[in-house]
């Protein structure tokens, strides 16, 4: 199927109340254009660089979501024009993007990403280290971030088990959060999910889920 049969058949099969991210990193231009003309207006990218050459040149109504790894000096390439950055897994980092977002006089939201998986390759914050950023004055005194919610990926494993119950985790963390009471916070987004574990994402309580290969085919 085209680009924009795979897109409009994923979206038929999501309820109203997920928010889907197409995952459109490495690809060309006209596969993102193909997709815009279906309508979608949500792409995410991993790299700084290339999210920023495809909003310099595509139309400006494109909501654009960093959802990959951040490094602190390349926050400044993207405060301009970012919709959402998923990946916040520090608080050197969000130092940064309050900083930038200050010089655009913006506030820019974010998602905190929490590291729910087995292996020790993917980034997050744990628990604690949740709560101390939180409860951190740094924090409480950044005037041009929000917090929107948490993001996670669970493990690359073919074991269902094991994703369900990373996932579970994960919005048990988002509840928790949801329900107290934090400056810069306006918890609505709890994105996770991609291409292969995406409904069992949903099922447990994801609203935001991104989704590359399913779209756009195989890199």
């Amino acid at each position: 199927m085209s680009i924009s049969q795979n897109l409009i058949t994923i979206k038929s099969t999501l309820p109203p109340s997920v928010s889907l991210v197409a995952v459109s990193k490495t690809k060309p231009i006209a596969d993102l254009m193909e997709a815009y003309a279906t309508g979608h207006r949500l792409f995410g990218e991993n790299k700084i660089q290339e999210m920023t050459e495809k909003w310099d040149r595509m139309p400006k109504d494109i909501q654009w979501h960093m959802i990959g790894h951040v490094q602190s000096n390349k926050v400044k390439f993207m405060a301009e024009y970012v919709a959402l950055i998923h990946g916040v897994d520090s608080l050197k980092l969000l130092e940064e993007i309050n900083k930038q977002a200050l010089k655009y006089h913006r506030t820019i939201n974010c998602l905190l990403q929490i590291h729910i998986a087995k292996e020790e390759t993917k980034f997050g914050l744990d628990q604690s280290e949740l709560q101390d950023l939180l409860q951190s004055e740094s924090f409480k005194s950044m005037n041009n971030i929000c917090i929107m919610g948490l993001m996670g990926m669970a493990t690359f494993t073919n074991d269902q088990a094991q994703i369900k119950k990373e996932f579970c985790h994960l919005k048990s963390v988002f509840d928790t959060l949801k329900a107290s009471d934090n400056l810069n916070c306006n918890i609505s987004i709890l994105s996770m999910g991609m291409s292969g574990d995406y409904k069992w994402a949903i099922e447990a309580g994801s609203n935001m889920v991104r989704i590359g290969s399913s779209i756009f085919g195989s890199r």
